[in-house]
């Protein structure tokens, strides 16, 4: 928890010094009107590319965590089916060995329960049954711990994806109305064209960067939110087929 809440502050941190730079540096100092433009969004714009530098780096995160760590070293379906062929032998250590090896979600839970099994299989103070409920016991309690990591920052991701929009919409708002002062404040019968469109161009600079990071946020919170499902999905059917391996050999 300690770590979760470090590298959030940090994400933050490292996310708003980009935005200053980016918004005093480059696109103040920029002579490409297009650049320049965004700065014209106003101070609001520094929070917006905050929150996207935050969307991105909380992305990569989650794409490293799910692809890399929870999936495991090799493909789970070849990892499964070498393991089933080691619980068919009774081969209870190279069958949590091959776990240690592969690592992630479904090897995790796995090992869990079949190293509970091995203490237990041979106990004669529980019957087939108390043995089976230990195992699944075992295997609940080590998914329980595992379900939290594939959906950890899931939730921040979504959070700063809706905070985003609704910061550019806060931009669009106080960029419109600049607009409309710059219309009421008429001299001569001339509106001040220059306030009008900055108004306007603030209005829209955030409406577009809150609409970027809603998008980018929204579409990767549900892209990784089917992934965890993937990933428990697989876990609980080779888990099942595990267990009435283990069923089998106790009589059940």
């Amino acid at each position: 928890m300690v770590k979760q809440t470090v590298f959030i502050t940090l994400n933050a941190i490292v996310a708003l010094a980009i935005g200053l730079f980016l918004f005093y540096g480059v696109f103040r100092l920029s002579d490409d009107p297009v650049v320049h433009s965004i700065y014209m969004g106003g101070p609001l714009v520094v929070v917006l590319i905050m929150m996207f530098i935050m969307l991105l780096i909380f992305v990569g995160e989650r794409y490293l965590s799910l692809y890399r760590v929870a999936k495991g070293q090799s493909s789970v379906q070849v990892f499964f089916k070498k393991l089933v062929l080691m619980l068919q032998g009774n081969d209870f250590d190279g069958a949590i060995a091959a776990c240690d090896k592969q690592r992630g979600t479904t090897a995790n839970v796995l090992r869990a329960g079949i190293e509970r099994y091995r203490e237990v299989k041979d106990n004669s103070s529980y019957n087939a049954e108390k043995r089976i409920q230990l195992t699944q016991a075992a295997i609940e309690e080590a998914n329980a711990l595992e379900g939290p990591l594939l959906e950890r920052n899931l939730i921040a991701l979504s959070t700063i994806a809706s905070i985003a929009t609704m910061v550019g919409l806060l931009g669009t708002t106080v960029g419109m109305i600049r607009a409309f002062a710059a219309t009421g404040n008429v001299e001569g019968g001339v509106i001040d064209a220059t306030q009008l469109a900055v108004g306007i161009s603030e209005a829209l600079i955030n409406t577009a960067g809150g609409l970027l990071s809603g998008i980018v946020g929204i579409f990767f919170y549900n892209f990784f939110v089917n992934k965890v499902d993937a990933f428990n999905y697989t876990t609980d059917e080779a888990t099942f087929e595990v267990i009435q391996i283990l069923k089998d050999k106790q009589g059940i």
